[in-house]
């Protein structure tokens, strides 16, 4: 069985790298800053670390592909740390049509919407209200 302990470092995702708790969840997605793309919601919150949260209701799929969507967003975020701002807090919000998406669509999404998020991330970092 491969244990993560096994990986290399660079290929293990861990709990001090997730957004785990509601608190959190609420904490990001009331103050951060929301970045639109067509299969999803990206909302960035300064914060001490870089963490990553995904939220994918019941209305935009399955069981199965609530699941897959949050496997690929993972893998994604695993992969392209870069794309994603250094300390910060980022929520993803799937929206519907994101269960047909694979993970290079995924991935291309969230490098099209890397400089929003850059730019959302410098504003709360500067004391930006907009």
């Amino acid at each position: 069985m491969d244990d993560a302990r096994d990986r290399p470092r660079g290929e293990r995702f861990p709990r001090s790298h997730r957004i785990l708790t509601r608190r959190d969840f609420l904490r990001v997605q009331q103050t951060g800053k929301r970045v639109h793309t067509p299969h999803f919601v990206i909302i960035v919150l300064p914060a001490p670390r870089k963490r990553l949260g995904i939220t994918v209701t019941k209305r935009v799929a399955g069981a199965v592909g609530r699941n897959r969507i949050r496997r690929c967003l993972r893998e994604v975020y695993r992969r392209n740390g870069e794309l994603f701002p250094e300390g910060c807090d980022v929520v993803v919000i799937a929206r519907s049509g994101a269960g047909e998406l694979g993970y290079r669509s995924m991935l291309e999404e969230m490098q099209g919407a890397r400089d929003a998020m850059a730019r959302a991330a410098g504003a709360r970092a500067a004391g930006g209200a907009s």
